[in-house]
């Protein structure tokens, strides 16, 4: 039985979900979409990962251990970082990540909450046994199941073109400089706790060096790209290049 805290955290996805669309359809289409569905978007992100946190975390303590068991999970650094864009000023494809990550929970309850109430039950697998879940909620399992480590992966592609996106907004002046500052240290979070992310660093590399090894690049394009692999390593202590150690999560953040 669903409780009213996880009804809360539900329809703070949905908010969140339906918000971010609306938004982000009319950036699509170059239209302008009012700042209100941006705000809102990110008000349903801080419910639902509030919720989360609180559950898995507890009430916050006054103590390091705390402090540090919380700066390390990843549904505190979505939390946090939702409240950096909601008080910034609005970076559209920021939304992205936070709108996959809400369409799956959105149709994990739907699927798991809300259809068992609206929808008959199938026949029993066997002879007197428990009714089976709908087939619509059946399908429903197998399209999420099927496409969640594409739509992870798609997440991992579009944070680092964020990074890549208020790097460059730092340099136009459309976003502050401690905009992609706090934003790298996000990423440098994830890669090292996202088998994702890790990937996706590292095949964003190969394909620069592809083009850096090109004849016709300049030198000191290559030099640049080369001092800039060896500062990122020193910063996050890994090699661009290792291969990732370790199996992706059971689950991204809630």
């Amino acid at each position: 039985m669903a409780t009213t805290q996880h009804y809360v955290w539900a329809g703070g996805h949905f908010v969140l979900l339906i918000s971010a669309l609306r938004y982000i359809l009319a950036w699509a289409f170059f239209k302008t979409a009012s700042l209100w569905w941006y705000k809102a978007s990110y008000v349903g992100a801080v419910v639902s990962y509030t919720i989360v946190c609180q559950k898995s975390l507890g009430s916050p303590q006054p103590t390091a251990a705390w402090v540090k068991r919380a700066l390390a999970d990843e549904n505190i650094q979505y939390l946090i970082l939702a409240l950096f864009w909601f008080t910034s000023k609005p970076v559209t494809i920021s939304l992205f990540p936070y709108t996959i990550f809400s369409l799956f929970h959105a149709l994990t309850f739907t699927r798991t909450t809300l259809m068992p109430q609206i929808l008959p039950p199938g026949p029993p697998a066997t002879a007197g046994g428990p009714p089976t879940p709908h087939p619509l909620s059946k399908r429903l399992q197998v399209w999420v199941r099927a496409n969640y480590d594409s739509a992870m992966r798609v997440v991992a592609y579009t944070e680092i073109l964020i990074l890549a996106r208020v790097i460059v907004g730092a340099l136009m002046f459309r976003n502050s400089f401690i905009t992609p500052i706090f934003y790298a240290h996000f990423v440098r979070m994830r890669f090292f706790q996202s088998q994702f992310t890790r990937e996706a660093i590292v095949r964003v590399t190969v394909k620069i060096d592809e083009y850096a090894d090109k004849p016709d690049v300049p030198p000191a394009v290559k030099h640049g790209w080369g001092t800039l692999q060896s500062l990122i390593g020193k910063w996050t202590g890994a090699p661009l290049h290792a291969p990732a150690g370790q199996a992706p999560p059971a689950s991204g953040p809630q």
